[in-house]
């Protein structure tokens, strides 16, 4: 049996959902990899998967086997890689996700031209703003921005970022301009999916101060929020990466000076196994120059 063969066709049974399409994509038989499924099977003496007309189901001990295989597998495909090219001249195929509004404002303008810096290198790119198992979709980096990181993964921080409580000139002539945070009981709030929905923390002195707000408007898009509140909607809580054009043009005020919100930053993060990947290596460095080496041109 090639073990290491039977590892591939199984981890891509997992991926594709089916023997057909993993057969394709493996450009092996139907039968051959079913084969090697069944024979690694036997040789681990463990079922994988559960096999029914309709749908495959991973085992607990194939969910468990299968998250062992993937980083084997793209140990394997980074030694050949590296055997094959230089660290200044990587190659293959990198698969990111990214945040959906701040990739498509601050990584997508740089594709091009790291696309001319590494010719032999593909990417893939995946946007989304939930946090996405990389091994289980297949990633091999992703960007994150968050408040605090807790991850297993390899972290470098590309750069920081920080939230602002804001609104349009014409909503705070029509209702007021909050003196404090309690304040924001009374106006209309545009609201985050991906963040707490009913509560902004605020903080003062060292305290913590948690006031309850309510609104209109939910959406899992910060654009949607940026645009809404320009459109003087009602007050939002932003990244100054999302605002920063806004605020330096006085379509949006920032709010409460003397509060501030909880401080983010922006990551990139990737398995452990991909420290020294060349692909990888080049994409973070390249992004930490691009954003500023720490001073990013969302700082206001």
């Amino acid at each position: 049996m090639d073990k290491l063969q039977a590892m591939r066709v199984f981890a891509t049974v997992v991926e594709t959902g089916s023997f057909a399409r993993a057969a394709e994509q493996l450009h092996v038989s139907p039968t051959a990899a079913s084969r090697h499924v069944a024979e690694l099977e036997k040789h681990l003496g463990a079922q994988l998967l559960q096999r029914s007309t309709r749908r495959l189901n991973l085992t607990g001990v194939g969910a468990d086997y299968y998250d062992r295989c993937r980083l084997i597998l793209a140990e394997v495909e980074e030694a050949e890689t590296q055997a094959a090219t230089s660290e200044s001249q990587p190659r293959g195929t990198l698969r990111i996700s990214l945040p959906h509004s701040f990739g498509l404002r601050y990584i997508a303008p740089l594709v091009p031209e790291f696309c001319k810096r590494y010719p032999e290198l593909q990417l893939e790119f995946n946007f989304s703003d939930r946090t996405i198992d990389l091994v289980e979709e297949g990633i091999d980096m992703a960007v994150r921005i968050t408040a605090e990181l807790k991850t297993s993964l390899v972290a470098r921080k590309l750069a920081p970022a920080k939230m602002v409580c804001c609104a349009a000139p014409d909503y705070l002539a029509q209702h007021g301009t909050p003196q404090q945070p309690d304040d924001l009981r009374r106006h209309n709030c545009i609201t985050y999916s991906y963040a707490p929905a009913n509560t902004w923390n605020f903080t003062r002195d060292g305290k913590e101060i948690g006031v309850p707000i309510k609104g209109r408007l939910r959406a899992n898009s910060g654009d949607m929020g940026r645009l809404a509140a320009v459109a003087g909607l009602g007050i939002t809580t932003l990244p100054t990466f999302l605002v920063c054009d806004e605020l330096r043009s006085g379509r949006l005020l920032p709010l409460l000076p003397e509060y501030t919100l909880p401080s983010l930053a922006v990551y990139a993060v990737y398995l452990p196994g991909a420290r020294r990947a060349a692909r990888i290596k080049a994409m973070v460095e390249y992004l930490w120059d691009a954003l500023g080496q720490g001073n990013p041109p969302w700082q206001t």
